[in-house]
């Protein structure tokens, strides 16, 4: 199949911006699809039907399909629902029941506990578009929690799905998916599929190794991340695995991009003035607006510098609780929103007592107050243990501030020491000290003027991401086609 070709393409995810968010994954699935589309691709995008998605007056879904068996085993099936909405070019499908999905009232409940609901999510899916009659050419799973679409699909699946092919994506080896052998029983799998080869790991079933074993083809969100979690450090148990489909040209890294039609200061209407690289004064009314907000005076020569994460050791917030009295002394003032690790958070609000002109920890999850942030800080800071990709860096370059990073994942590859931002090698607290004092050193100089310009005018959209991804599934199709003619021929010489 050659890029000109149109395929079918049908992309899962369990959060989808503006639907549904929790973190990096919603946002991706927003752009992505549409990079996808434009690229002359019928691609769709699928999620579950929550709660809040519901309860919104802002999405009118309507119902395709209402009350269809999903046979999960022979003793278990759920009635399920299929609603549609088209939203800015998009075809969006929903996947309802009466249980799970409804107890998702907010983002922190997105998630319910128990991996039963995923592995329903990914058997109503493959019933609901047979009752569409819309087989996609590849289906685009993500994360562990669609771990058991590619298993389903080979394992499972009644012909009509036999020339798909499936991509799976992985965003954050950390989070895997581990449950105990009924697993297998959820969807009447076999349990000859416990093995070291398959869906067993660690002495458990786990979603994510059986998304990326099964999956004709698996990738990372960044280039640098896909060759790190071949090692021990990085890989969380799966390394060996990762070797092993890299060396089988099954394993790839695409970076990342950003929707640029969402992400654009120069029509953002969250932020308190627009701006752009060539007119950079709303850009200043934001910096004033966002130190009344806080309640900072400003301290002369001082950058103000934003965080916005999730509270865990994961994202660098050790080495800031251990360096912070060090940062302060250059000085700096720095701003924090987020929400997580309780004894993290107990340390953030003792700094803020420390320095009450200097700290702010501000313990929500709030989109508008994060647009605020990010335009209206001088630098951006994550000095994150491992960062598959990060979008975090990326929407902060286009809003003129600057990054200060540890190169890491995605944020090695996007992420120029001096040139759109600071990054430092090691995870210790003297290299993090050593990158914000160049940072602190740079501010206010022609050498910063020139950085924020080289970072607001990088392309990191989806274009050119987009298109790799259309390799991919064109990969993907291949390797389907050559699994069926050999079981065909196998079948024959039977």
């Amino acid at each position: 199949m050659s890029g000109l070709d149109k395929m079918r393409v049908l992309y899962v995810s369990a959060e989808v911006a503006p639907f549904a968010k929790v973190g990096g994954l919603a946002d991706v699935a927003a752009g992505l699809p549409k990079a996808i589309k434009a690229l002359g691709h019928d691609c769709r995008v699928i999620l579950p039907h929550y709660q809040l998605i519901s309860d919104n007056p802002r999405w009118k879904t309507s119902v395709l399909l209402k009350d269809f068996e999903v046979q999960l085993n022979p003793t278990w099936s759920k009635n399920a629902s299929l609603h549609q909405l088209d939203f800015e070019g998009m075809t969006y499908y929903f996947v309802g029941t009466d249980e799970w999905f409804i107890e998702s009232k907010d983002s922190a409940s997105l998630y319910q506990p128990g991996g039963e609901v995923h592995a329903f999510f990914s058997a109503a899916i493959l019933r609901a578009m047979e009752l569409l009659d819309w087989i996609p050419d590849i289906v685009h799973a993500n994360d562990w929690h669609t771990g058991f679409l590619p298993v389903l699909l080979k394992e499972k699946a009644s012909s009509v799905w036999d020339r798909a092919g499936s991509v799976f994506s992985v965003h954050n080896m950390a989070y895997q998916g581990e449950f105990g052998h009924e697993a297998l029983e959820w969807l009447d799998l076999s349990h000859d599929l416990y093995n070291f080869e398959q869906v067993e790991a660690w002495g458990q079933v786990n979603f994510m190794k059986s998304g990326m074993s099964f999956a004709d083809v698996a990738n990372t969100v960044s280039p640098t991340y896909s060759r790190e979690i071949q090692t021990e450090e990085f890989g969380c148990g799966l390394e060996g695995l990762n070797q092993y489909l890299a060396e089988n040209d099954r394993l790839f890294g695409v970076l990342n991009g950003l929707d640029y039609s969402v992400w654009d200061p120069k029509t953002d209407d969250r932020i308190p003035a627009n701006f752009s690289s060539s007119h950079l004064d709303g850009k200043k009314a934001c910096r004033e607006e966002l130190f009344s907000q806080v309640g900072f005076s400003p301290i002369v020569g001082a950058p103000l510098v934003g965080m916005i994460s999730r509270i865990s050791a994961q994202k660098g917030f050790d080495l800031l609780v251990t360096a912070a009295h060090e940062l302060f002394e250059l000085p700096i003032q720095m701003v924090v929103q987020g929400i997580g690790d309780p004894q993290i958070i107990e340390g953030l609000r003792h700094l803020e007592k420390s320095y009450p002109n200097q700290f702010r920890f501000l313990n929500a999850f709030d989109e508008d107050l994060a647009q605020q942030i990010y335009a209206g800080c001088d630098a951006f800071l994550m000095p994150s243990a491992f960062e598959p990709c990060g979008l975090g860096q990326l929407i902060a370059m286009r809003y003129g501030t600057l990054p200060i990073v540890r190169a890491t994942g995605g944020l090695r590859d996007t992420v120029v020491e001096g040139e759109n931002g600071f990054a430092f090698e090691h995870r210790s607290r003297q290299d993090f000290i050593d990158a914000v004092t160049r940072a602190h050193r740079t501010f206010g100089t022609a050498k910063w003027d020139t950085m924020v310009q080289r970072a607001m005018t990088s392309d990191f959209g989806w274009s050119a991401s987009a298109k790799q991804y259309v390799l991919l599934y064109e990969k993907a199709l291949k390797r389907r086609a050559g699994h069926a003619m050999q079981s065909h021929i196998s079948e024959h010489c039977a």
